[in-house]
């Protein structure tokens, strides 16, 4: 549970994804916008389980940074199937808000997916169906896999129900399954371009303090790549310091280790049931 990488790499089966319900007209419009730099490698990929959802109302935009590795040559690939723009920005948050301006002026659901994570089959027809049937409900996030640079599985991570005090120590929400709707953008947008690592747990925290209402759901929705040259793993002294930014601005002061741990333990004990039960095939999803 503690590991991305659990156990030995096995083949992603998309076939055991469940069906997502039918959806009446008018469906609710869907805007996913993918930063990119340089990760042609993994670009198909992600662009490839957005399309595939065969979602009717799916405005999709990749907004690249002048990368030089064949990006732009996969993107006009696509034709007609995707908006994208190629040009310089500042960085990871400001690609987003850049690609929110372009696709999602008349949309409903708002999410983003990073250039090498990938979403799973019936993704969006699912989130669609959760706020259609839910309308107290603004924040939607669901459980996530691990997969390798070649798209093998090799870990999942299993979440209990939200926990909105754990959120405000560890930015443990799986940003690449989170889908929000359109109202909480109007109120505490953009992405603060300020962040280069902790832009989705600003986000997330900003939303909550706003008196969102977040809600895990009890389903695989997306897939986070692990690879050597991640955002994750080559920025860690720069998330390590806006981790310490946010939690002394959202707790009022820096939390000593000792705090973090008992604030946490308690989801983390839950989150290891969670995960243990759907190892032993006990809680299924």
């Amino acid at each position: 549970m503690s590991t991305f990488e659990q156990y030995a790499p096995r083949p992603l089966r998309n076939d055991r994804v469940p069906d997502s319900p039918a959806l009446s007209d008018p469906v609710p419009r869907i805007a996913i916008v993918t930063p990119s730099c340089n990760q042609c490698n993994y670009l198909g990929a992600t662009v490839s389980s957005v399309l595939a959802q065969n979602y009717p109302a799916l405005s999709y935009h990749v907004q690249d940074a002048a990368s030089q590795d064949g990006t732009v040559e996969l993107l006009e690939s696509y034709g007609s199937n995707l908006s994208w723009c190629s040009e310089p920005d500042t960085g990871q948050a400001n690609a987003i808000n850049t690609g929110f301006r372009l696709a999602a002026a008349d949309c409903d659901i708002m999410a983003y997916l990073n250039s090498d994570d990938t979403l799973l089959p019936g993704t969006l027809a699912y989130v669609a169906h959760v706020f259609r049937a839910r309308p107290d409900i603004d924040i939607v996030y669901g459980q996530r896999i691990f997969i390798d640079g070649d798209g093998m599985e090799i870990g999942r991570a299993v979440f209990p129900t939200h926990d909105a005090r754990a959120l405000k120590y560890i930015g443990y929400v799986p940003q690449e399954t989170m889908f929000w709707r359109r109202r909480v953008w109007d109120r505490i947008g953009p992405i603060d371009e300020s962040f280069r690592f902790a832009l989705d747990w600003d986000f997330m925290l900003r939303a909550q303090q706003a008196g969102f209402q977040m809600v895990r759901l009890p389903r695989f929705l997306g897939c986070f790549r692990i690879h050597a040259e991640q955002k994750t793993s080559a920025m860690m002294d720069v998330g390590l310091e806006e981790m310490r930014l946010l939690r002394a601005r959202h707790l009022g002061h820096i939390p000593a280790r000792s705090e973090t741990y008992r604030a946490v333990v308690p989801f983390l004990a839950r989150q290891f049931a969670y995960h243990w039960l759907h190892r032993l095939r006990i809680l299924k999803y």
